[in-house]
């Protein structure tokens, strides 16, 4: 008798208390942000406004590159269950501090806690990742990524809606000049980021430890301050084939989106002359809707199959959408495209993250999965630094929004090439 790989999976022991943790986790990372992008949007318009805005997003994610090595090590040496619940309870005191800068009105403070919170982030990814195939074991994985990345981005969406309306309401009627006024009219909202860290911390508490501590030796500093330690770790992810062209390939698509992310708010700003952040944040929530989706059905099927036939089908309608965006001038016409760039952006990196984790030995699992994320984090920071070199010049959200699909069209062609030269070299 077949049972739905979906139904079994939410049936696994522990398993919706850890996709709770991991709800709460991704609403609180993306609370902030959302606060000092919105402030942004408000203050700022389109070269500056774009520029700014890749700079906080860059600040995110930093620490997933310099704290490739050491993440990849705690989640390898302790339990990953122990790992969640350090991050959860040092969020408390970063939200604590956020909340501090929003009622005072330190700007560049809440702007550089971006950072902070991100480290905490990058410390945690691992171990959230590395403990799906501890729950699941290979024949969940598909399912499990489905459920956790279509979490993530429920998370996501809801971060967007309760956080942007909260916002809004605490501005009405409300006058604001500059970044330090606005803040101190929206500093209740940093008692939400508090409260869900706790719950947070609360939940991550009763996660039950799978897998005991390793007995590894200690964090070889010197190699990782010489970078002798980061070739050793990025030498995990090429040879295996496999898991070398999925990173190429997740890395691809989280690059054009946070291109995507960055210029979009500000050519939306001007083609549909909106200056309500609920009507942009509602339109960039359709792409997470869309991979919610996206996710759901490439992570359905039989135990243990991965859908490898969706990723050059997410590829081309990633890239048929963006070609489309910027012809665009409605609201909805925006909506129902940017919920087809996310549908499809879900069924091509599924199928990656389980080729991943499946092909992964289980005793550096933790490593190459910091090593996945350190990848795909330098290209998303590289496409960043493009966009403000792209801003600075003076070059219009337009403009970038039309060159970016001929960028998303070359480097996918670019990854199928690499995947299918010759590998006994």
């Amino acid at each position: 008798m077949k049972h739905s790989s979906l139904l079994s999976t939410v049936k696994l022991p522990g398993f919706m208390s850890f996709i709770a943790v991991a709800f709460i986790n991704a609403m609180v990372d993306l609370g902030h942000k959302i606060i000092i992008q919105n402030t942004i949007f408000k203050i700022y318009d389109d070269q500056t406004q774009v520029a700014l805005t890749a700079i906080v997003n860059g600040l995110i994610l930093l620490p997933f590159i310099f704290l490739f090595s050491p993440a990849g090590y705690l989640s390898d040496r302790f339990s990953k269950p122990f790992i969640m619940k350090a991050s959860a309870f040092s969020a408390i005191i970063i939200t604590l501090l956020i909340t501090l800068a929003y009622y005072q009105g330190w700007f560049l403070f809440a702007f550089f806690m971006t950072l902070i919170l991100a480290i905490q982030s990058a410390l945690y990814s691992p171990a959230k990742y590395g403990y799906i195939r501890q729950l699941g074991g290979d024949k969940h994985l598909s399912a499990a990524n489905g459920f956790i990345q279509a979490t993530t981005i429920v998370a996501i969406l809801g971060g967007i809606i309760v956080f942007t309306v909260l916002f809004e309401w605490l501005l009405i009627d409300q006058p604001y000049h500059d970044e330090v006024s606005l803040l101190r009219h929206i500093a209740p909202a940093g008692w939400l980021l508090v409260i869900l860290s706790i719950v947070e911390w609360r939940l991550a508490c009763r996660l039950t430890d799978t897998k005991k501590s390793t007995d590894f030796t200690r964090f070889p500093w010197k190699d990782y301050i010489k970078g002798y330690l980061l070739k050793t770790n990025v030498k995990n992810l090429y040879t295996n084939p496999v898991i070398w062209y999925s990173v190429l390939g997740l890395s691809f698509f989280w690059g054009i989106s946070q291109t995507f992310l960055a210029v979009f708010p500000a050519f939306a700003k001007m083609v549909l002359a909106e200056n309500n952040t609920m009507i942009i944040q509602g339109l960039l929530a359709c792409s997470g809707i869309g991979i919610v989706v996206g996710s759901l059905l490439a992570g359905t099927g039989k135990h243990g199959l991965i859908k490898t036939s969706l990723i050059p089908l997410g590829a081309i309608g990633m890239s048929i959408i963006l070609f489309i965006i910027p012809t665009l001038s409605s609201v909805s016409a925006f909506a129902v495209s940017i919920f087809c760039f996310g549908l499809f952006g879900g069924l091509f990196i599924i199928p990656l993250n389980a080729l991943i984790q499946s092909h992964s030995p289980e005793r550096i699992l933790g490593t190459v999965l910091a090593g996945n994320n350190w990848i795909q984090n330098l290209v998303m920071i590289a496409c960043l630094i493009v966009t403000f070199i792209a801003a600075q010049l003076m070059l219009s959200s337009k403009t970038i929004l039309t060159v970016l699909p001929f960028i998303t069209v070359l480097l996918a062609c670019l990854v199928w090439w690499c995947s299918k030269r010759p590998r006994d070299t």
